[in-house]
């Protein structure tokens, strides 16, 4: 009986850990505010754990639970505050609402 609990306890351990995922994928943005709202975009959405943009290689490292969020679902929550993906363009709407110093398609890194 005991084996069998560890047996059980061992198998619903890798199940919930195979339910975390992690990516990386490519985000527009240039500045330290578009750092904040990236992620914290990604980090107040449910089922996201974890989330780091890097500034200087434009990347976004996230991790996730996939019985929660999709990675898709991800790439939608980054454009509809503004910021393209390497698979979501953000709609004119979303990107204009952005601050003149974070409207990267016009502006050089700084």
């Amino acid at each position: 009986m005991k084996k069998l609990t560890v047996l059980s306890l061992l198998i619903a351990s890798n199940f919930a850990f195979a339910q975390q995922k992690e990516t990386t994928f490519w985000v527009n943005g240039v500045c330290g505010m578009c750092e904040k709202r990236i992620e914290s975009a990604l980090i107040n959405s449910l089922g996201v754990k974890f989330a780091d943009w890097d500034k200087e290689t434009l990347l976004v490292k996230v991790a996730y639970n996939s019985k929660k969020i999709t990675e898709q679902k991800l790439h939608e929550i980054l454009a509809g505050v503004g910021h393209d993906t390497q698979k979501v363009r953000a709609i004119d709407g979303d990107y204009s609402k952005l601050p003149g110093c974070c409207k990267y398609r016009t502006l050089d890194k700084h």
